[in-house]
């Protein structure tokens, strides 16, 4: 964090002071978007295609107790239109969690987490139709070089369809772009506490999630998949859990009241780059040349789209387009991956 004017005369102990903040806050928000970069290859090792909505009630049946607890008071504060609104929206993140549990079963853990970036070029976009309002030049050739980048991402291996997987996670950045567009629209949750607004969306989601896993034909059952999980399945559901839920958004909702949530957003926007790394070091995922452009491609299209956006933003548009995925939880109030 840079000095302030103020502190420009202070002695130099006293001047190192906020920068040193700084770098203490960015330290742990740093190491958010590295869990959430290995939260693909987490969810892939333990989910198959027939216990997406039995694991993803199991993850959430450790997170929505602490999240309960932690902040009943604010829980019996939310008025009616809040509950109701926070309720629409966590379907909406009951469906991105399912399109991204799907895709990430049925492609690699390195196009997933390329391939989600995406949504910070979508949401610039879908944003600016919504408010009638043009995107410069250099967003749009941004937006254009992420865009090529998943093409090329995903035809690693020669010129062909796009596998199931890489269409569902395509399908997941849409629908995270819905949600924060929803979330900024949406009278009935302004204003509401970031934590109990967690709550309930995570409450509704695993709604969801109960009634799929209850439906005929929709695979095996929370205890037929806990049965099944050896010593490495279970620590990587208590990863997903703590780590990539619990964790990220506490330490966020720390960090924001420490630094700016644009530095926040800044460090937590590395996340794809940490989804390659894990997914090319840890997976061995191998994406061949044509992948490896493509992911340098993403990364460079997805940061140059992001720094365009933050600059050109207006003050009141900054808190309805700002970083997507749960980046900022005072003003979005979404949770961690």
């Amino acid at each position: 964090m840079p000095d302030s004017p103020a502190s420009a005369a202070a002695p130099p102990a006293s001047s190192a002071g906020p920068s040193a903040l700084g770098r203490l806050a960015d330290l742990p928000v740093l190491l958010v978007a590295v869990v959430w970069g290995s939260s693909y290859l987490a969810a892939k090792g333990v989910t198959t295609a027939d216990t997406v909505p039995a694991v993803l009630v199991l993850r959430f049946a450790v997170v929505l107790p602490v999240l309960v607890i932690v902040g009943w008071r604010r829980l019996r504060a939310l008025s009616g239109p809040q509950w109701r609104g926070a309720g629409v929206l966590g379907l909406i993140l009951a469906g991105i969690f399912l399109l991204e549990t799907y895709g990430v079963v049925h492609t690699s853990a390195t196009n997933a987490g390329l391939i989600i970036s995406l949504t910070m070029v979508f949401t610039p976009l879908a944003e600016s139709r919504v408010r009638g309002v043009r995107l410069p030049g250099a967003f749009m050739a941004a937006a254009g070089l992420s865009v090529l980048g998943v093409a090329l991402l995903t035809q690693g291996a020669g010129f062909t369809a796009p596998s199931g997987g890489d269409l569902l996670m395509l399908g997941a950045a849409v629908a995270r772009t819905v949600h924060v567009l929803a979330m900024a629209r949406m009278d009935s949750v302004r204003g509401a506490d970031a934590l109990s607004l967690t709550t309930v969306q995570l409450g509704s989601a695993v709604a969801v999630f109960a009634v799929l896993v209850a439906l005929p034909g929709a695979g095996a059952s929370p205890w037929a998949a806990a049965a099944d999980f050896d010593g490495g399945d279970w620590l990587g559901l208590v990863y997903l859990s703590v780590f990539c839920t619990l964790f990220a958004f506490f330490v966020q909702m720390w960090a924001v009241r420490r630094t700016s949530p644009s530095r926040v957003s800044l460090l937590l926007g590395t996340e794809p780059v940490w989804a390659a790394a894990v997914g090319i070091a840890l997976a061995g995922d191998r994406p061949g040349w044509l992948g490896f452009v493509g992911a340098v491609l993403v990364l460079l299209g997805t940061a140059w789209g992001r720094s365009v956006a933050d600059r050109d933003k207006g003050p009141e548009s900054a808190q309805t387009t700002r970083t997507p995925r749960r980046h900022t939880p005072e003003t979005s109030g979404t949770p961690g991956r």
